[in-house]
Order: C-alpha cells, then sequence, then structure tokens
C-alpha cells in the first residue's frame, strides 16, 4: 500500500518547492491535508500524482501545484477571512483552513457539496463553512473578503467577486476563452474604486459552468482549434504516394524521430511505413532504429537485406508485448524494405535495428554465439562472467528484486568486464566481418546497461526509466558512427521517448529524460521530432502487464488537453508544423494534458493512467494527427485469434 505521508512529503518537494513556491505557511499546509481523503477511494493510489483527478459530476480535483500557486499568489495570511469559488471536492478549502482564520466556500453541485462537508468535518476543519450556490455571484451576507480565490476560469473577473473584496484584497481568478489561452490574474483593491492587476502567466483550469457557454460565443476564427485548422496540412490518404512528400521539409535532418501515442494503432504504423519509405527511397535514410530490443531487429535486419539467418536464431518479438512488433502493419512494411534493398548495392541498403535493452537473454547467446566461433577460451570466460545472471535470463525483473536483498555487485562488474573486453579486442575479432563484430558488440553494450537498468528499477525513482533511453541514445549514436559521416536515421518509439521531456511534467517535475531530449541536446538542429495522436477510436492493448491482448475503446480525448483542440479543428488527419506557424506556436505553449497510451490502457482511470501535462510546440517540431484511429492485427499465436498467418521471418 502506498505510503501516503511519504508521497505527500514527495509532491509538496518535487510537484511545489521545486517549481518556486516559498511560502512557509503553503508549505505547510500542503504537507498537512491529506489529499487522498479528497479523492474517490479507487484513486487514492493516484492522489499524490502530478495531475488533476475526477471527483466525479464532470469536475476535477485540482493539480497540487496549481492549489499551492493560488494561494501563495494571493497571499493568504493568517487571520485573513476567505472566500472560496468552486470548492468541488473541498481540497482547497482545506488547504486554505490551515492558514486562514475563517474560510467560505461555493460549490454550485450540490452532492459535491455535501461529500466536501463530510471530509472537512470528519477532518476537524471546523474553521470552513461551505455552501451550495452560484459562485459567480460570491457570498454578500459575510463579505468584505480578505482573499477571494476562484478554483476555474472564466472570460472575466465577475463584478460581484471583485465588489465583496476588502481594501487591500486580493482576487486572484484565472481568465481566458479556453484553458489553454488563460492568464492566472491578481486583482487587488486599492481602494473603493480603485484596482489594480497583475498578470501571473499561463495556466490552464478547468471551466466555470458560465465559462463553456463563454467558450461557445467566441469568434471561431479567434479559437485556438480554428488557428490550428488553417495551419495545418490535410493529409492524404495514408497508403497514398502523396503522403510521404508532405515529409520531405525535414529530410535534410540528420535523425527524424517519429512518435505514437499508443503502442497500438494501426495508423501510427502505416503512417511512419509512409514516411520512412519515401526518406529512405528519395533521401538516402539508411537506418531505421525502432523501440526494440537488439537482438530481435538484428533478426529481421538480415531478413530485410536478404542476409541469412545463424542455424540457432530464434523467432524474434515472442516476449510480451507481441502485437507491438509482430503485426501486419510491420510485416508489410518490411517486406517493402525487403524489396527495396534488393534492387540496390550493399552499400546502399537500409538496414532495421533495435535500441531498447529488455531483451537480455537473447544478447547472452548472441554474445556467446560470436566468441563459440572465434575464440573459445574467450568464449568460456564470458560464459563464467555472464554465470550471476543466468538465474534471470529469462525473467530479468527478477534481478533487481534479488539486488536488494544480496550482493550481486559482482554482476556489474564483470558484465562490463566483458564489454570492455570485447571492445578491446576489436582487430583481432572482427577479420573484416565488421558487421558481425558491431553485432556481438552492441550485444555486449546491452547486457551491461540492461543490468543496470534491472538494478534500477528496484529502487524506484527515474534512474531506471533515464538509463533505458540513454541507452537507446547510445546506440544510435553507434549506428550513426558504425555508418559513416553522412549517415541518417529514422526512429520509430513512443511519443514519450521521442518527445523532449524538459517540456513535460514527467522532466520537469519527476526528473525523467528522453531519447528526444538527448538527440536534441547531442545533434541540434539536425532532429526532428514529430508527435502523433488520436481522439477516439480502438487501440489493441493489456490492461496489465504480461496481460492478455484486447481491443480496448479510447475515450475520447479530455476536454482539457491538446488532443481536443485537434479534434475541434474539425480534420480528419493533418501534419501540423510546430515551426512554421508563430501564431499557433504561441497559443500552444501553455502546458496542457496530453495523453499517452502504451502497451497498457486503462481506460477507467484514463486521466491518472495515461495524461500528462506538456508544452506541444516545445517538445515536438510537429505533430502528426489522426481523429479517430483503429488497431494493429496481430500476426499468429492464440492473441491473433486466426485473423492473419505467422510470416517469415517472425515464424522463421
Amino acid at each position: 500500500m502506498l505510503d501516503f505521508q511519504r508521497a505527500r512529503e514527495d509532491m509538496v518537494e518535487t510537484q511545489i518547492a521545486r517549481r518556486g513556491v516559498r511560502d512557509p505557511l503553503v508549505l505547510a499546509a500542503m504537507r498537512e491535508v491529506p489529499r487522498e481523503t479528497f479523492v474517490a477511494p479507487g484513486l487514492r493510489d493516484f492522489a499524490y500524482d502530478d495531475a488533476p483527478l475526477p471527483i466525479g459530476e464532470g469536475q476535477m480535483i485540482s493539480q497540487p501545484y496549481i492549489v499551492a500557486l493560488m494561494i501563495e499568489t494571493a497571499a493568504v495570511k493568517r487571520g485573513d477571512k476567505v472566500l472560496e469559488v468552486g470548492a468541488g471536492s473541498g481540497y482547497a478549502a482545506a488547504a486554505l483552513s490551515r492558514i486562514a482564520a475563517k474560510v467560505y466556500a461555493i460549490e454550485r453541485r450540490a452532492n459535491l457539496a455535501e461529500a466536501a462537508r463530510r471530509r472537512l468535518r470528519e477532518l476537524g476543519y471546523e474553521n470552513v463553512d461551505l455552501r451550495v450556490g452560484d459562485g459567480a455571484q460570491g457570498l454578500a451576507e459575510a463579505a468584505p473578503f480578505d482573499v477571494v480565490l476562484v478554483s476555474a476560469g472564466g472570460l472575466a473577473a465577475p463584478p460581484k467577486l471583485r465588489e465583496q473584496l476588502a481594501i487591500g484584497g486580493r482576487l486572484v481568478i484565472p481568465v481566458g476563452a479556453q484553458p489553454g489561452e488563460q492568464r492566472l490574474l491578481k486583482i487587488t483593491r486599492q481602494a473603493e474604486d480603485r484596482f489594480t492587476t497583475e498578470d501571473f502567466g499561463p495556466v490552464s483550469f478547468v471551466p466555470l459552468v458560465v465559462g463553456r457557454e463563454e467558450r461557445r460565443d467566441a469568434p471561431a476564427g479567434e479559437t485556438t482549434s480554428a488557428l490550428i485548422a488553417d495551419a495545418a496540412d490535410l493529409l492524404p490518404a495514408i497508403d497514398s504516394s502523396e503522403l510521404g512528400p508532405l515529409f520531405d521539409r525535414f529530410a535534410a535532418r540528420r535523425i527524424v524521430l517519429l512518435g505514437e501515442s499508443s503502442h497500438g494503432t494501426s495508423e501510427f504504423y502505416r503512417a511512419r511505413a509512409a514516411i520512412t519509405r519515401r526518406l529512405v527511397a528519395a533521401h538516402g535514410f539508411r537506418i531505421v532504429a525502432v523501440e526494440a530490443d537488439w537482438p530481435d531487429a538484428a533478426v529481421i535486419d538480415r531478413f530485410v537485406r536478404g542476409k541469412p539467418l545463424p542455424a540457432s536464431a530464434s523467432p524474434p518479438f515472442t516476449r510480451f508485448p507481441t502485437w507491438m512488433w509482430r503485426n501486419t502493419d510491420v510485416a508489410a512494411f518490411l517486406s517493402w524494405l525487403r524489396t527495396y534493398n534488393s534492387g540496390v548495392a550493399a552499400d546502399r541498403q537500409a538496414g532495421f535495428y533495435g535500441l531498447d535493452l529488455y531483451n537480455l537473454s537473447a544478447s547472452i547467446a548472441a554474445v556467446l554465439a560470436y566468441l563459440d566461433e572465434r575464440d573459445q577460451a574467450a568464449a568460456a570466460i564470458a560464459r563464467e562472467r555472464y554465470g550471476c545472471l543466468n538465474p534471470w535470463r529469462g525473467e530479468p525483473a527478477d534481478y533487481g528484486r534479488a539486488v536488494l536483498t544480496k550482493d550481486y555487485r559482482r554482476c556489474e562488474e564483470e558484465v562490463v568486464a566483458q564489454c570492455r573486453e570485447l571492445l578491446q579486442r576489436r582487430l583481432a575479432y572482427s577479420g573484416g566481418d565488421v558487421e558481425s563484430f558491431f553485432d556481438a558488440a552492441q550485444n555486449a553494450r546491452l547486457i551491461a546497461a540492461a543490468e543496470r537498468y534491472y538494478r534500477a528499477m528496484y529502487y524506484g525513482g527515474p534512474q531506471s526509466w533515464n538509463l533505458r533511453d540513454r541507452h537507446m541514445c547510445e546506440t544510435l549514436a553507434h549506428l550513426l558512427d558504425a555508418h559513416g559521416a553522412e549517415a541518417k536515421a529514422v526512429v520509430w518509439a513512443h511519443n514519450s521517448h521521442i518527445g523532449d521531456a524538459r517540456h513535460t511534467d514527467l522532466g520537469e517535475v519527476h526528473g525523467e529524460l528522453s531519447l528526444g531530449q538527448l538527440c536534441r541536446e547531442r545533434w541540434g538542429d539536425d532532429v526532428a521530432l514529430i508527435g502523433f495522436g488520436t481522439h477516439s477510436g480502438e487501440v489493441a492493448a493489456a490492461s496489465h502487464w504480461d496481460g492478455e491482448m484486447k481491443i480496448e475503446t479510447i475515450r475520447p480525448s479530455h476536454r482539457d488537453s491538446y488532443e481536443r483542440l485537434c479534434h475541434e479543428a474539425g480534420l480528419p488527419q493533418f501534419l501540423l508544423d510546430l515551426r512554421r506557424d508563430e501564431r499557433v506556436r504561441e497559443r500552444l505553449l501553455s502546458p496542457r494534458l496530453e495523453r499517452m497510451i502504451g502497451v497498457i490502457y486503462r481506460p477507467q482511470t484514463e486521466l491518472a493512467s495515461h495524461y500528462v501535462r506538456a508544452s506541444l510546440p516545445q517538445q515536438f517540431d510537429a505533430y502528426l494527427w489522426f481523429d479517430q484511429t483503429s488497431p494493429v492485427t496481430p500476426l499468429g499465436g492464440p492473441a491473433a485469434e486466426s485473423r492473419a498467418p505467422e510470416t517469415y521471418p517472425f515464424g522463421l
């Protein structure tokens, strides 16, 4: 069970103080109030995530940082009388009550108000008076107020709330036509008829009920969605020969990273294939590097370049999630790549490579097979060195658990020593077969990285994620070096990897980095990061790790998300170049929700499980949109329900 006290301390430190909230009264209040009490029982494990959470009736409990920011901006002090508009679950009122002398709170929905009263009463927060009513009207009988906080957005500050401020009183409210266009304003009453306004920058709040009506009345030409529609390049059919040339604008980059917002969406795979075919055939890209394990991809690479497979080769991608690479869309692309390579010289062929590090067992087998052919004594030493990892070759995740309780330090030392020794013997072993040596060396690097990864994952925090993405970046760098100074690569990976993590809450708050960020830092403007998104449809996914693949219905995108803006643009599929139109870029800069579905999809907890907050134009260079999407079709096996035959090279 989650340690709520520890989670609350971590929340204050990483989500609130690290972002610049310094008021000791605010930090103390956020440490004291148990946020888990203010969410539904099924969401309590997510209570301290850096995100809003649903509380029923279409309403949300605000992100913890936003609550702290609002209170600090209002400069709430001991002895103040405060009015909060939009009480929701009562969480912000509870935090205010730990500082102010008296808190009045207004909630429009009677059911939410009653539940909030019960929570506050159970916690003993007796200085909160929570009423049901229209927050825009304020609470005249209790006025004047030292502070008025409005926890929802609108087009302007309601006049009655301004009138109910004491002289010197502060009104803090998000103002803007849409959540992504809101500014946090602080209005101070300097005298009976004189007010000053300070702008504290962009924010994104759930609108007041009246706010939604106002948004419908806004001129269509001024909405963000209308700007997106004006700036977007409408995409032809995915299978059309006209789609690829739209991406010629990125052909001069050395690395083009193509994302996906789920691992089980057919349109994403087919679009990446179409773009890659163009970059390979027309612009000389020779590396197709994917979010897959090196030894599995090596089998595919031999297939697409017409090379014989070793007798010991096993069918690739047989571990969960098999549908991610064993699907009809990938098979069709690999068939094209094999046909293309058969018609060009060997030095112009495009290879298929894995950047990831999960298949520890296959990498160990590949290194040993390579050494068996070239140096029997070295192979025996390698077997001894890898011996400490042997019990976990099938389930390497268990290795990290073992490290917590036993001394497996020597595993790290020995796998690193094996990698170093293999690289030092480069000349002796390669013997003209540079490709085989490179493959063995990369497998040795993978084993060393995987040992660190599986050890780190049981200590928690971002370290294991960061090790993985650093390994992917280093693998990409080794591939580019091996192919020469003119080499260019296309990368297929999830948005969470190819986007720049510095412009998401995953990076800003939790310290995660990403492959896209590392590529930008290493290769600068020679990199293009292209994200993908969808509004609704179906996706192939599982409900838990190692679970059965199912076809899930994707919930319509959240109203405060980038996806909802793209949906409301009214175009079925488009390319949005985020570097080309400054109006759109500026309008989209303020962080919003962004959906990320991996191999796991849990629609019942979608907001908590699958949304992050990000700044889209800083995270990506371009964004590819498909409003309605469909699932991938797996190849063979029980999960595919016999919908497609097993095909070479997947079945060998």
